[in-house]
């Protein structure tokens, strides 16, 4: 979350331009209000997943076998790591 917020005011700096006159500034404080409305809809939503996925690990022992479970763990592991790969890539990427 903190590398989307990074991101964001970035994003929002550069569109600001070195002009700064008041029509910008305005301009650019509605499209902050309006990014930061996005952004805490997005962090409820990743809330709400996380939770779901913690109620899901804690059921799983009821629905599995053993070997179900430790299945589904080592496939969980992986994607994890792939999508921390990918993550990584995203925060390397050259930037315009």
């Amino acid at each position: 979350m903190e590398a989307l917020q990074q991101s964001l005011a970035e994003t929002l700096a550069g569109s600001l331009g070195p002009s700064g006159s008041s029509g910008n500034v305005a301009n650019y404080m509605g499209q902050m209000a309006m990014a930061m409305g996005k952004l805490g809809t997005l962090e409820n939503f990743l809330r709400q997943a996380d939770n779901l996925r913690q109620q899901t690990l804690h059921q799983m022992q009821r629905i599995l076998t053993i070997r179900q479970a430790a299945r589904a763990l080592l496939a969980i592991h992986d994607y994890f790591s792939r999508l921390r790969a990918l993550s990584s890539l995203w925060l390397a990427r050259p930037r315009e």
